[in-house]
């Protein structure tokens, strides 16, 4: 077994250090006004003015409308992210479960014609996406927004490689006990997959959080704008007569940050868990 060395661990702390020391940086200069920034730039030390700064940023009522607030966004966001995992993760599930267990033809090629979705980036589909939406009458809508990128192939790929590592045994035994399809998938591969679910989870959720094109061609009322659709056009009418509200934005990019950073700490332990377990 390798001895670690003192070198190791500056690496890590270099490493510890570049990642956080941006988010330091935003979090205390949030905190100072935006005259104080304008004057002395950022800051890594903490101001007087924070929870004025995030009460205006959460409560006050912006946009091109007046309605709009960041608290609205972060709640679209988070209708957006959890809507867009969970969706995910029932759709991959399902379509890894028929692709292992349902003996038909063609299913390895089936399966590896979902993988190769993966090669059409969301650019490519956008529009004939945007067209059916709008023909449905789906525009500014919670469906709209969430429906038309449920499909999946990395979750289908990740739960597929997974239930084949369930033994077969598992399968056998419920076969004799009279379980069907519905019932094992239910009883028994459901509970197996709790840590694989967390880890998909964790993924598709920080991936539908930071979603920002989609957004931006489906919403046009601001009611329904997320918080990476709607921080630019807010700050757009946010922005001062000489000096732009530089420490609403500060705060706007923290409370982007908190969700994800949440999700990732409380499921960590099973994120790695479900990502490793399925080559045991």
């Amino acid at each position: 077994m390798n001895k670690v060395t003192p070198f190791d661990h500056l690496v890590l702390i270099l490493g510890t250090l570049l990642m956080v020391t941006p988010i330091a940086i935003a979090v205390m200069t949030s905190t100072h006004t935006a005259a104080d920034i304008h004057v002395n730039g950022l800051s890594l030390l903490p101001g007087g003015d924070g929870i004025e700064t995030y009460t205006t940023v959460l409560t006050h009522k912006g946009g091109f409308t007046g309605q709009v607030t960041g608290a609205r966004m972060m709640m679209n966001s988070l209708i957006l992210g959890l809507g867009f995992a969970v969706g995910k993760i029932v759709l991959s599930m399902l379509a890894a479960y028929a692709l292992v267990y349902f003996r038909f033809r063609f299913a390895t090629a089936m399966f590896w014609v979902i993988f190769t979705t993966l090669l059409l980036p969301l650019e490519v589909r956008i529009m004939p996406s945007y067209q059916v939406m709008a023909e449905l009458g789906l525009l500014n809508t919670y469906t709209g927004l969430i429906v038309p990128l449920l499909a999946s192939a990395t979750g289908t790929f990740y739960f597929r490689q997974f239930f084949k590592s369930v033994p077969d045994e598992l399968l056998e035994a419920a076969r004799i006990d009279g379980a069907g399809p519905v019932r094992f998938f239910i009883d028994i591969l459901l509970p197996l997959s709790r840590n694989m679910i967390a880890a998909v989870f964790i993924i598709m959720f920080v991936y539908g959080w930071n979603q920002y094109l989609w957004p931006m061609l489906m919403t046009t009322e601001e009611s329904f704008f997320t918080l990476m659709r709607g921080i630019k056009q807010i700050l757009q009418v946010w922005i001062g007569s000489q000096i732009p509200d530089y420490n609403q934005a500060f705060a706007l990019a923290v409370l982007a940050l908190l969700p994800p950073v949440a999700i990732v700490v409380v499921f960590q332990s099973w994120f790695i868990k479900g990502l490793t377990e399925s080559d045991k």
